[in-house]
């Protein structure tokens, strides 16, 4: 049994023997993750920033939807490829080149493992009556205990804080309708265009978020799994669990201004009442960052075991090696949490906003090479040989990343920094939509001249080298 449940591989293939699951798992999962306190602070955010309930509710489900759709193509490359998602990227950016996006991912991991463990451990912290840093590092050891044991115990948490989670938020929703005037609420209706903006711009970059490790929890599932349904069940889950959680967000925040905003945790178990209940709340608060928090932890240990094979030429890694890098993660995430800790909410927004600069571009080129140029055929051989197809380091991909991290700077608005044009266009966020955009039409028309010059794309066509490590051909 043990043997089953730990999990053996890390950035290796998953061969078809190994191969199980259905694509209803994707909704399981990433409802799971997303009915949870981040997901409702952000969703607050949108109304503590400026806006109104009913304009920031339709911008967060328009983010969602957009930013949701790309993560669920992201999803759909899993069954197809067998790899981890980040691995990936060594065909666009070779296989030297991808630490460059990798690196800013291991940043994201570490930051949502610290941003999570503030909001856990003040939970964990009332459950336990030890307080909130201790309440830190227990929730950061079990993160990463889970994470140690893998792909087989992430899906089932996932399940059992799917059902738990459902229950509980439907539970503080009714006793906050018992509190607010949502007549009211729904009547103080204003459009207001940045902040609408800043609205989509929180939900699309906390979906955007996931796309660089979503294809890890999908690489177990049988090769012949339809991409259509693993698209839509992975959108479904996670824009339903999402839009969820900010709704509640929007209306917490809507009717509880600066007691919210004080204490985002107690706040919300408050609303359930005393007792067992706060108890019963204090927990789902924690089993929901919990599953997430497993996720930022396996999916940074993915990318930083990428980052390092590429220059090592390492394949697999031992056991040993695999506690390693995860205590890594989990000791970096613990010193973000402890020392940002007062100032969270403010800086939870920029966070967001900012990573949202560097993702949208990998995003882009990520998407327009799988789907349009290699047509989700990929040499995995050569996704670890430098020499190989992809080669050490594709610099017009790369410089194509940069330019869609730079082009979007004007545009983008957070705490510390705002774009020159963000004032002409009524102090909107509009970063994401040029990240998106222009890196795609770049590389598509690169790759398009490569064609025309008789230069090989980043796959071509269907040849005897595409097969897996194991020798099995591909379909």
């Amino acid at each position: 049994m043990a043997a089953s449940l730990v999990e053996q591989r890390s950035i290796d293939v998953v061969p078809d023997g190994e191969r199980h699951g259905t694509a209803f798992s994707q909704f399981t999962l990433w409802l799971g993750a997303n009915l949870q306190i981040t997901a409702v602070v952000t969703g607050a955010l949108a109304v503590v920033f400026g806006g109104d309930v009913v304009w920031s509710i339709i911008g967060l489900v328009l983010g969602n939807l957009l930013g949701g759709a790309v993560m669920a193509l992201h999803s759909a490359q899993g069954p197809k490829l067998g790899l981890p998602q980040m691995i990936q990227s060594r065909a666009q950016f070779g296989v030297r080149g991808a630490v460059v996006p990798l690196a800013l991912v291991i940043v994201m991991y570490i930051g949502f493992f610290a941003s999570g463990s503030v909001l856990a451990g003040q939970a964990v912290g009332e459950l336990t009556h030890l307080g909130e840093t201790p309440g830190i590092l227990i929730f950061a050891a079990v993160s990463g205990l889970m994470a140690a044991v893998g792909y087989r115990l992430i899906h089932a948490v996932g399940r059992v804080a799917g059902v738990i989670c459902a229950l509980a938020f439907v539970y503080l929703g009714i006793r906050l309708l018992e509190r607010a005037d949502l007549t009211t609420l729904l009547a103080d209706a204003h459009f207001d265009l940045p902040m609408f903006l800043l609205a989509i711009s929180l939900s699309a970059s906390w979906q955007l978020a996931f796309g660089p490790y979503v294809a890890d929890y999908s690489r177990y599932l049988p090769r012949t799994t339809s991409t259509r349904a693993t698209f839509w069940w992975t959108l479904s889950g996670s824009a339903l669990g999402s839009q969820w959680s900010m709704t509640f967000g929007v209306l917490v925040a809507a009717t509880a201004g600066g007691a919210f905003m004080d204490n985002q945790v107690s706040y919300v178990v408050g609303l359930g009442g005393g007792g067992l209940i706060a108890a019963f709340l204090y927990f789902v608060i924690a089993l929901g960052k919990l599953t997430i928090n497993v996720l930022n932890t396996y999916g940074g240990f993915m990318s930083i075991v990428t980052s390092v094979s590429g220059f090592r030429g390492q394949r697999v890694l031992s056991p040993r090696g695999r506690a390693v890098y995860i205590a890594l993660i989990m000791i970096a995430g613990t010193a973000v949490a402890l020392l940002g800790k007062d100032s969270f909410l403010t800086s939870f927004k920029d966070f967001l906003l900012f990573l949202l600069t560097f993702f949208t571009p990998w995003s882009a080129i990520n998407l327009v090479d799988y789907y349009l140029i290699s047509r989700e055929r990929y040499d995995l051989p050569a996704l670890s040989d430098p020499n190989g197809r992809y080669g050490s380091w594709r610099w017009d991909a790369l410089a194509v990343y940069a330019i869609g991290v730079a082009l979007q700077l004007p545009f983008l608005v957070t705490h510390f920094y705002t774009g020159p044009l963000v004032a002409p266009l009524g102090g909107a966020d509009i970063s994401w939509i040029v990240g998106l955009t222009v890196p795609a039409v770049l590389y598509w028309a690169l790759a398009g001249r490569k064609r025309n010059t008789g230069v090989s794309p980043t796959a071509p066509a269907a040849d005897a080298s595409y097969r897996e490590p194991h020798g099995s051909p591909r379909p």
